[in-house]
């Protein structure tokens, strides 16, 4: 059973010619599959960060006072590339906060293409010459061996991001105080079908390759999965779930809520929430699509519940991860006061909360692919080069995908109830609302207010039962 990332690294070094990370082996099995695209194009693209030019820089002057002092101007060449890489962000322009920069020409969009060139080639000299230097004295230490191998690779790099771009690929830049250049592929169907897949075991036989996860797609042949895998010739198994959830779990959309485009639709996720939790004593988990909404609605919550209140507010970002979700636990344990936490991005998977703790999950809005995204523009304009909908065929089954990973959270295990709120009127009252309906778990529907609050007292008076029971035994 693999980890995706050992599985890209295992394949960079064996085509480098170096030993393998993992042994031969006759079944490859990946849990979690659905996340094994975006793992695999980040390996399988390229980047350059300012950061890295700035660590070069300085690995570079503190080995050659220390251990070549003389036989080189260390602090020349660290400063020339410390200054190029420096000028590379100036060239960049000038951001509010952090910004991702389209890249389809010579230059990011909004960039002077004249002046990136330069500052591309500026670098690249100050990087030839830190390399020429490295190799003058490379037998000196095994440091300036590998500080001559980073700054080959790094030149390398840079006369890359200065080549056009391949039109298989994508390119942008982020910028902030930092900036960051990233070239990456659509996704890894070529790289399967033509790397992994025909990779045979230790004596020569072909594998067998599972591929496991309960969000691989919405469609009978999972192609929100095997398309980007190059796996559509893959035989497709699909296995019911063990949990009874109609018996174990209502969706409630609220139709009061305002459309998500309206400026108070966090004001109104954080109240409906604020409810539910204040009768629950906590056990809620809100998910955000955005770091704004996420900021509003924990903002909203705190005020509600100050400390004293009985029930603590936790918002992503406070606390490491791993913190956060003990706490939350520990908080929602049987006699304390409960918690509520409000998160986005990576708490919409991974998250295993069963029993008592979690018993509400709220999610904001429905989970569309941000339209803005270099990655998610490129894969659109694919789609409708092939004369099919990018809409239809993209950024719904990423969101049906995506939707059922938060509703995911919920019920974990056989004895687990609980409500799922998805406070987005998109789902009842637009024609693909059906379709991501169909892609969440059978859970019995919640028509009314009323339904919702009765669904409520039901599980506030589950609770008050179970402890009874649990004293009086």
């Amino acid at each position: 059973v693999i980890n995706h990332h050992l599985l890209f690294a295992d394949l960079a070094i064996r085509e480098s010619g170096m030993a393998a990370l993992l042994p031969p082996v006759r079944v490859v099995v990946f849990a979690e599959a659905h996340s094994l695209n975006e793992t695999g194009i980040q390996f399988l693209g390229q980047q350059l960060a300012t950061g890295q030019l700035l660590d070069f820089a300085r690995d570079l002057l503190g080995a050659g006072l220390q251990q070549a002092r003389g036989l080189c101007d260390w602090t020349q060449l660290a400063s020339g590339a410390e200054m190029a890489a420096r000028q590379l962000r100036m060239a960049a322009g000038q951001v509010r906060g952090a910004s991702r920069l389209r890249w389809t020409g010579e230059a990011p969009d909004g960039v002077e293409p004249g002046e990136w060139q330069a500052s591309l080639a500026r670098l690249h000299t100050a990087l030839q010459d830190a390399a020429a230097a490295l190799d003058t004295v490379s037998e000196l230490a095994p440091d300036f061996v590998r500080l001559h191998e980073r700054a080959l690779a790094l030149a390398a790099r840079v006369q890359r991001f200065a080549a056009p771009c391949d039109v298989a690929l994508v390119r942008w830049a982020d910028v902030s105080q930092s900036l960051r250049l990233v070239e990456s592929p659509l996704d890894i169907a070529e790289t399967v079908r033509t790397r992994l897949l025909p990779a045979p075991d230790a004596v020569g036989r072909p594998r067998a390759w599972v591929f496991v996860s309960a969000t691989l797609g919405d469609d009978e042949r999972l192609r929100w999965f095997t398309e980007p895998c190059g796996l559509q010739q893959a035989e497709v198994l699909r296995i019911g779930s063990p949990f009874d959830y109609a018996r174990q779990a209502a969706l409630y959309v609220p139709s009061h809520i305002v459309r998500p485009n309206d400026p108070a639709h966090s004001a109104d996720v954080a109240r409906l929430a604020g409810d539910a939790a204040a009768r629950l004593g906590g056990r809620t988990m809100v998910l955000t699509t955005a770091l704004r909404a996420l900021r509003s609605i924990g903002e909203a919550l705190a005020e509600r519940f100050p400390a004293g209140s009985g029930i603590e507010v936790l918002v992503q970002g406070q606390l490491p991860k791993r913190v956060l979700m003990d706490r939350f636990r520990a908080g929602n344990a049987g006699g304390r006061p409960g918690c509520v936490l409000v998160a986005s991005a990576s708490f919409w998977e991974g998250i295993d909360m069963p029993g008592e703790a979690l018993q509400l999950v709220v999610i904001d809005k429905l989970p569309f692919p941000p339209p803005g995204d270099p990655l998610v523009e490129a894969r659109c304009r694919r789609i409708e080069s092939e004369g099919r909908s990018a809409f239809a065929d993209y950024s719904v089954p990423e969101a049906a995908v995506a939707l059922k990973q938060g509703a995911g959270r919920l019920i974990r295990r056989e004895t687990d109830t609980g409500l799922l709120v998805i406070c987005d009127t998109r789902l009842t009252q637009m024609g693909y609302g059906r379709r991501l309906l169909a892609a969440l778990p059978p859970m019995r529907r919640l028509a009314t207010a009323p339904d919702f609050d009765a669904a409520l007292r039901a599980l506030v008076e589950q609770g008050a039962s179970e402890k009874g029971a649990a004293c009086a035994g």
